[in-house]
């Protein structure tokens, strides 16, 4: 099963427009979609609909819009009691799949919140395989919580049959991200799923520069040898690149017609799961991570991909070099 952790849900509006969009200018909309969102529960409904258990974890009412999006999806899901409705977060989507995003910061979350949330999530993961942290923080919560739930979750109590607790895969940015790598912190997640951006942050490296694979490789290195299981970096449309202590792959993204970027990454962490579920050797991880982030592209608004989405052939990982790349001075 697979777990994940959604702290600020949202409500994910896209506005589709025929036409591209001029500041200041008055448009109108082709089309409104809603759906339940944030990054975890993009993750869970991508992996649900790839037909593995998953429940999501979130804070959210019995009158919370994601929570009825959730249930009406039939997805599992378990949610701490809090005040106060979700964040709306609003994409603007392009014909030319360009899409302006414009995100709310959420509704704070209270000490007593946070408990809560620890205490379900390491009560709904025990014996999982893997546990999702994904997305931002909503105000009132400490930069370093997921490096805490890291930590936490690293326990053999939640594993019985294993050395230590169920593998915990972070996605993440900003101060959240940079936690993770405190000194002070006792424990790594086994995958973290950074863009270019996102690598960069963690870095110092330019993000232009860690566009191209081999640059990403080499950067993503130094995460492995600062304790990281595995790097999963997403390229956008170049594609992506898996690292790990052994080796590193490359996959180019298949020729698609891109009309939203919304879901994206969160689409490949789940194919990269759903591959890891099923026994995919690392290269395959890779080649299904990109292929379900193609195919959330190719889709508008705030859809997300299935099965019958995905073209797993148009997608091959290629090894970057004989052994792991070396991380430059």
């Amino acid at each position: 099963m697979i777990v994940t952790l959604t702290a600020n849900p949202s409500v994910d509006r896209t506005i589709t427009l025929t036409e591209p969009l001029r500041r200041g200018q008055v448009h109108r909309a082709a089309s409104v979609t809603s759906h339940p969102g944030g990054k975890g529960v993009n993750v869970a409904r991508v992996v649900s609909g790839g037909g593995a258990a998953v429940t999501a974890v979130l804070p959210g009412g019995d009158d919370d819009p994601v929570v009825h999006g959730l249930r009406t999806a039939g997805i599992e899901f378990r949610a701490v009691q809090v005040t106060g409705g979700p964040r709306v977060n609003l994409t603007i989507a392009e014909s030319d799949g360009t899409t302006t995003k414009i995100n709310e910061p959420g509704r704070p979350l209270t000490a007593r919140d946070l408990a809560e949330l620890t205490a379900l999530l390491v009560e709904v993961a025990t014996g999982a395989e893997w546990i999702v942290l994904s997305g931002s923080l909503p105000p009132g919560v400490p930069v370093d919580w997921y490096a805490q739930l890291v930590a936490t979750l690293s326990t053999p109590c939640l594993s019985p049959n294993r050395t230590r607790g169920p593998r915990v895969a972070v996605d993440t940015s900003d101060a959240p991200l940079l936690a993770l790598f405190a000194e002070s912190v006792g424990a790594t997640p086994d995958l973290i799923k950074p863009n270019s951006e996102e690598l960069a942050q963690l870095t110092g490296l330019d993000a232009v520069d860690l566009e191209n694979p081999t640059a990403a490789a080499e950067a993503a290195v130094k995460l492995i040898d600062r304790g990281v299981g595995a790097v999963l970096a997403t390229l956008g449309a170049a594609g992506a690149v898996l690292v790990t202590a052994e080796d590193a792959w490359f996959a180019a993204a298949p020729p698609i017609v891109a009309r939203s970027t919304v879901g994206a990454g969160d689409s490949a962490l789940a194919g990269y799961l759903l591959a890891d579920l099923a026994g995919e050797p690392p290269a395959d991880r890779l080649r299904t991570a990109v292929a379900y982030g193609s195919a959330a592209t190719a889709l508008p608004g705030t859809e997300l991909p299935g099965p019958a989405d995905i073209v797993l052939e148009a997608v091959t990982a290629h090894p970057l070099t004989a052994d792991r790349p070396s991380a430059p001075a």
